[in-house]
């Protein structure tokens, strides 16, 4: 096992960066993903390129593996080119996608059985924070796993929260995130089409709202694609309404309440049944304009 060397699986927005983010940091890194595009990108920055999580895997310190739900981070471990028979032992799979805690107890202990480390580290910042290295990481594990993990964590990283010395605690962090930001968003695309409604400039609104009480993260971060009318997939509506429905499950089995929660992933799931589950995520917005036959900028 060569401590330089790191696996990146999942060359995605977040995932790229976050590679990039490591080379300029010194290790070698070799990425994979199903799309030939990001592994030539990432050659083109001095990486290196892999067929499988398994080819991936071999000899590095580290698997960070940054794809979107716990079905892919289960075929990336345990499929018959997977890395987990691959991965030195002592190493560790650090794993940021984002699903249910029970899920992520079960995914660790079948790879710690093995002899190898699991970090629980759901990520949160977006692609810019990403490709800069410094994203949120909420991350969870035992301290073998923390201390095998945490040269990749500080080159990725401008916030490592170390949460607990178990597997599924960094998940329970990051759904309380998943519900804020799916909330945010949804009122930030109702704020702006009412801003719509009321024939407002909606440019103007959104630096007014920006320097107000009622701004937010998501609101200063996804207006923007509105106004530009680029829904190029950033973060897709796809994503919450995974992430959403994952907390209305995990709610229900509390029991707790989540009206608000509920309500935005209703938002989310008629903005895909609209057709546009695949688009960024501020399309909600376009859902209301839909619904209220508003005008929002159009693309030039």
């Amino acid at each position: 096992m060569d401590p330089s060397r790191i696996a990146v699986i999942g060359l995605g927005a977040m995932g790229f960066g976050m590679a990039a983010s490591l080379i300029r940091a010194g290790f070698t890194v070799t990425g994979h993903d199903v799309q030939p595009a990001p592994l030539a990108q990432l050659q083109a920055i001095g990486g290196l390129s892999a067929a499988t999580p398994a080819a991936a895997a071999r000899d590095a310190a580290a698997v960070i593996a940054v794809v979107v739900n716990a079905a892919q981070t289960e075929a990336i471990l345990f499929a018959a080119d997977g890395c987990a028979a691959a991965m030195a032992e002592g190493a560790v799979f650090i794993s940021c996608a984002t699903m249910p805690p029970e899920t992520v107890r079960g995914l660790a202990a079948r790879l710690e059985a093995t002899g190898r480390h699991y970090l629980d580290a759901p990520i949160s910042g977006g692609a810019a924070r990403a490709a800069t290295g410094a994203l949120t990481i909420m991350a969870s594990g035992s301290q073998a796993a923390f201390a095998q993990a945490r040269p990749a964590l500080e080159a990725m990283a401008a916030t490592l929260h170390e949460l607990g010395d178990a597997p599924g605690i960094g998940a329970g962090f990051k759904m309380v995130n998943q519900l804020l930001a799916g909330v945010h968003i949804a009122a930030a695309c109702e704020a702006i089409a009412f801003g719509a409604a009321l024939g407002l400039d909606l440019r103007k609104l959104y630096d007014v709202i920006t320097g107000s009480a009622g701004n937010s993260w998501m609101f200063e971060n996804r207006v923007p694609h509105i106004l530009d009318a680029d829904y190029a997939p950033r973060s897709a509506v796809n994503i919450f309404t995974k992430d959403l429905g994952i907390v209305l499950d995990m709610a229900r089995a509390t029991p707790l309440a989540v009206p608000m929660a509920g309500a935005a992933l209703q938002l989310f799931l008629m903005t895909a049944s609209a057709g546009m589950g695949q688009d960024d995520d501020a399309s909600v917005a376009r859902l209301f304009a839909t619904i209220a036959a508003l005008d929002l900028p159009v693309a030039h």
